[in-house]
């Protein structure tokens, strides 16, 4: 097994803090909407729809950017200080429009910061091993998720769930957010662009050799974008899944645990997807992934307690795996990787944004259930086009 590169070790930790900040408010955001704010899941669904849209769409252009004007290093350090800077902010927010616009611009900070940052995993990661090293990232990325979750819960547990606390929170998010700033300042190396030019070029070169029915356009790349987006619509974003819970009669001090049993097995399984994704085709990898996805609809949909708790897991399951496997795809088999990746997380953008409105009116409209049934039959009509797509 090949070494994993300092930088990815160091951009490692620094998406470690990021996301401990970022998963210190994952599991009360919707509550604070929905209940403290008085708002319905159409609105929460409105909020969902800009902060992802702006999250993702716009990395398109951040990828572009980065790789065009060699900006890596610097995109991404804007993107993190954006965030770091906008979370506290929530303290103060009083209505869901206050709520989605702090969102938005604290979501514009990790749209700049991803793509390129996923340019830089790609230059350092071991041609042939990309998997290993995003698949350690994302394990970083989600350890940092878990602790910032049970910090939440701890606090939850021994001040009780209420709005002054749940505002404190927000406050507390400054700090693993100025020590990402620092590691990212000290220990992450830029990209050394001469050196990306000659791997890329000797990458294509020995594949070309290798087998000559490759193809290295990236329009080849099209179809397996398409899949995931569609799939992106339809498996629900995790806050209604916590809003689901909420309606269940789950406590609030126990939400952030269901969050955790997500995020745990998120990060158990990232590093070791990663392995399994370098040495398994991606078709079938991804088939496995969106057949998680659907599984966790089918737990929400039961309504049982035990259940619910599965389906978090299974859920967590889907979105490491899918996320790990079409991120180390691109690495592999994109020429204008930076610009793939952009293109790739404006899909993602337009996807999730269009599935939030949609379920949200429906949620708030029909009922959870019928939210979620919907969305498991899409998906499951979907998962058939994709199975025999790729039989």
């Amino acid at each position: 097994m090949k070494a994993i590169n300092k930088n990815v070790i160091a951009l490692g930790w620094v998406s470690f803090f990021t996301d401990m900040a970022s998963a210190m408010i994952v599991p009360i955001l919707p509550i604070f909407i929905v209940t403290v704010l008085n708002s319905g899941a159409d609105k929460l669904g409105v909020v969902l729809a800009i902060s992802s849209f702006i999250s993702y769409f716009l990395r398109f252009f951040a990828g572009y950017i980065a790789e065009k004007m060699r900006v890596v290093k610097p995109l991404m350090l804007l993107g993190y200080i954006l965030s770091a800077v906008c979370k506290p902010l929530f303290f103060w927010s009083a209505s869901w429009q206050a709520v989605a616009s702090i969102r938005a611009v604290e979501r514009l900070g990790k749209s700049v910061r991803t793509a390129p940052k996923d340019l830089l995993i790609s230059h350092y990661a071991v041609w042939g091993k990309s998997g290993q090293s995003f698949g350690f990232h994302k394990m970083m990325d989600i350890s940092g998720e878990f602790v910032g979750i049970l910090i939440v819960f701890l606090l939850f547990y021994f001040y009780g769930a209420n709005e002054s606390l749940i505002r404190t929170i927000f406050i507390y998010t400054a700090i693993p957010g100025v020590i990402a700033i620092f590691i990212m300042l000290v220990f992450v190396k830029d990209i050394d662009y001469q050196a990306q030019l000659d791997k890329k070029k000797t990458k294509f070169e020995t594949t070309i050799k290798a087998d000559s029915k490759i193809h290295s356009s990236d329009r080849k790349l099209a179809t397996p974008l398409v899949f995931f987006f569609l799939f992106t619509f339809f498996i629900f974003e995790e806050s209604f899944f916590i809003l689901r819970s909420q309606q269940l009669s789950f406590s609030l001090t126990l939400i952030p645990l269901l969050v955790m049993v997500s995020k745990l097995t998120q990060s158990l399984v990232s590093y070791k997807m990663g392995l399994l994704i370098d040495s398994h085709s991606h078709s079938k990898m991804m088939g496995l992934a969106y057949f998680s996805g659907l599984v966790s609809l089918a737990l929400f949909i039961s309504g049982e307690a035990l259940l619910i708790w599965l389906g978090f897991a299974v859920y967590g399951f889907y979105s490491v795996s899918s996320l790990n496997i079409m991120r180390a795809f691109i690495s592999e088999n994109s020429v204008n990787t930076g610009s793939v990746f952009g293109v790739f997380y404006a899909g993602m953008a337009i996807a999730l944004a269009l599935g939030a409105l949609f379920f949200g009116f429906v949620w708030q409209a029909y009922g959870g259930q019928v939210a979620l049934e919907i969305s498991l039959v899409g998906g499951s009509l979907l998962f058939t086009g994709y199975y025999w797509t790729n039989r």
